[in-house]
């Protein structure tokens, strides 16, 4: 007898969302009962008259090589729980996010490039073969959640710029309009939010760009219409709501560092043994359950990226 045992990010095919419930559920959110069901999840659904033209390319197939060792957080629970300051400094700004215009949405691709050259993200998504990744998320806050997300290989993003051989750092930026986001009228943050991995972290296995969740177009909460995945490192790493990504010679400064670089720094590689200046990051608190884990190192997830940072010793690669 074959006894397999689990790793650590893998999960039970019973916790996971069999396929034939998800295209149920999508039918039921684009067929006649659409109103209804997004009355359940109020702040979650798009707005009226801002329909994703994608929305009929969702749900997508499943990558089976991302797995997790716990069930899928509700929807219902994470797309009311998020940090998105451009909306404010509280985690209820769900409702708040739906002012986010996301058509037409362009995203800027410069720096060392072979040409630079801007996209829409509708075109964006055609060229790229889109699929669902079951991912664990953990906050710097010491909260967690897993989510399905849908999207593409940033590595697919990165061949399609074209980067040429001094590139060495991808930056990211999100939009900037404080007419809608009424956090961005807060002058002492560092406006836009920027974020930035290095070439080899961006073509990994992991880094993965999110058009989708739940089976359907990416929530604007959520991070609409394009955000980044990154689930071994702190949430604030994974950007929402992307309008440019420029390749550099030069190492980004981040949103956070900027602010405060003691206690935010370029890596923010999930490590439980090296806490934060203000708290432990020892445990985590799963949203849904409240439930108190221990934290892993690299969330999980150091089979797919540790290799990436064998050479960096001396550098403070956790925060």
């Amino acid at each position: 007898m074959l006894i397999k045992s689990l790793k650590g990010w893998e999960i039970p095919e019973s916790l996971a969302t069999p396929e034939d419930i998800a295209l149920n559920r999508r039918t039921l959110m684009t067929g006649a009962g659409a109103i209804a069901a997004s009355s359940l999840l109020p702040g979650f659904a798009h707005a009226a008259g801002s329909a994703d033209p994608t929305a009929g390319l969702y749900p997508v197939k499943r990558n089976e090589t991302f797995k997790l060792s716990r069930p899928i957080t509700p929807e219902k629970v994470n797309s009311k729980y998020n940090n998105f300051y451009e909306f404010g400094s509280h985690k209820q700004i769900s409702r708040a996010a739906q002012a986010l215009p996301i058509r037409p949405w362009e995203i800027k691709i410069d720096g060392l490039v072979e040409k630079p050259f801007t996209i829409s993200i509708d075109d964006l998504i055609a060229k790229m073969s889109l699929e669902e990744r079951l991912y664990r998320h953990r906050c710097v806050e010491a909260w967690s959640m897993t989510v399905p997300w849908s999207g593409f290989a940033m590595r697919d993003l990165v061949a399609l710029a074209k980067p040429l051989s001094g590139a060495k750092f991808v930056r990211l930026e999100t939009f900037q309009n404080k007419a809608i986001a009424s956090g961005q009228q807060a002058f002492w943050y560092p406006w836009p939010y920027v974020e930035g991995v290095t070439i080899e972290e961006a073509n990994n296995d992991l880094a993965f760009m999110v058009t989708g969740a739940y089976g359907k177009p990416l929530a604007k909460q959520f991070g609409a219409p394009i955000r980044l995945a990154l689930p071994w490192k702190y949430g604030f790493k994974s950007i929402k709501s992307i309008v440019r990504i420029s390749f550099t010679d030069t190492q980004p400064v981040s949103f956070w560092e900027k602010i405060t670089p003691r206690e935010y720094g370029f890596w923010a590689n999930v490590n439980p043994k090296v806490r934060h200046p203000r708290w432990s990051q020892a445990k985590e608190r799963v949203l849904g359950t409240n439930e108190e884990i221990p934290t892993q190192l690299f969330n999980g997830y150091g089979e797919f990226v540790a290799a990436l940072y064998t050479d960096k010793e001396g550098q403070q690669l956790y925060l």
